[in-house]
């Protein structure tokens, strides 16, 4: 009886365990298809950006740098990771892609900084001896990836300023389908003036031409910040998009593990109540032919 007990309470744990990773496993879906729908939402106002510097542009706005001019090769990587564990090798690819990239940009290590956001990829860095210059913590919710952001910025001009940067890159996981994802790189500072006067190029999407009241130099000025706002806001939201899909295949693999393991536990705790039920018999049986002996 007393084996019987010990495989019962073995039981309840894993049921209690199997609940928690069936709660996790659904707030991992919801939170994924959250940040999936922000990043798509993202691309309307990455558009309408765009279209600004276009107008902008084609009236003849001269190239501005948002960050004092150096060229000693300094980069600053910033690296997005989790502060959440339960994500599978999550931080372990952020950690080893933005590692394994970095030789390949002309980047000595006495010549690069890099900053992560995320407490777990900091560590993974550390065990790979690569030091980090700042740790930001990653926001918990939609809600504050926007403020988040707007920090995110003030924080990189005083970097640039503090570490006379001249480039500034992003890594992070972007999610491919499914629970897949992948290692990605963002060319953020300094602007990428090829692409923007690509856009002059195109032909306007309407019949109605635009214009505009301001000065052309504030008006690229904020529209060149909101560009930086957008591919910040599209690397938090991918990362986190791709961090609740590593926890929901780990959560997916640890609830086959823990069904697995219940089937095995009931198993055995059919033959231990077979095997004692057996006994007891057993017991009244020998019980009766010692009185009828008598």
């Amino acid at each position: 009886m007393q084996e019987i007990e010990i495989v019962k309470r073995k039981i309840d744990t894993a049921e209690d365990l199997q609940s928690v990773v069936k709660t996790m496993k659904a707030l991992a879906a919801v939170s994924m298809r959250q940040y999936e729908q922000a990043v798509a939402s993202l691309a309307e106002y990455n558009r309408t950006v765009d279209l600004g510097l276009q107008v902008v542009l084609r009236a003849g706005a001269m190239p501005i740098r948002l960050t004092r001019s150096v060229s000693n090769g300094r980069l600053g990587a910033i690296v997005f990771g989790s502060d959440q564990g339960l994500c599978g090798r999550f931080n372990d690819q952020a950690a080893a892609s933005a590692l394994s990239t970095l030789p390949g940009l002309e980047a000595e290590e006495s010549r690069r900084c890099v900053f992560v956001i995320g407490t777990r990829v900091a560590s993974r860095f550390e065990e790979m001896g690569q030091p980090v210059e700042e740790t930001l913590t990653m926001p918990a919710s939609l809600a504050g990836v926007t403020p988040r952001v707007h920090d995110l910025l003030m924080r990189i001009e005083a970097w640039c300023e503090q570490h006379r940067l001249d480039r500034v890159m992003l890594f992070h996981n972007r999610l491919l389908s499914g629970a897949a994802y992948t290692p990605h790189m963002v060319h953020l500072i300094p602007i990428d003036w090829t692409r923007l006067y690509r856009l002059v190029a195109q032909a306007w999407p309407s019949r109605s031409l635009p214009a505009f009241t301001m000065d052309q130099e504030p008006l690229l000025s904020s529209l060149l910040r909101q560009h930086l706002f957008v591919s910040l806001y599209r690397a938090f939201a991918e990362s986190l998009a791709s961090e609740n899909a590593s926890r929901l295949a780990s959560m997916q693999a640890a609830e086959r593990s823990i069904d697995e393991r219940l089937e095995d536990l009931r198993g055995e705790f059919r033959y231990q109540r077979q095997h004692a039920i057996t006994e007891e018999l057993l017991d009244i049986v020998s019980g009766f032919e010692a009185l009828n002996g008598a």
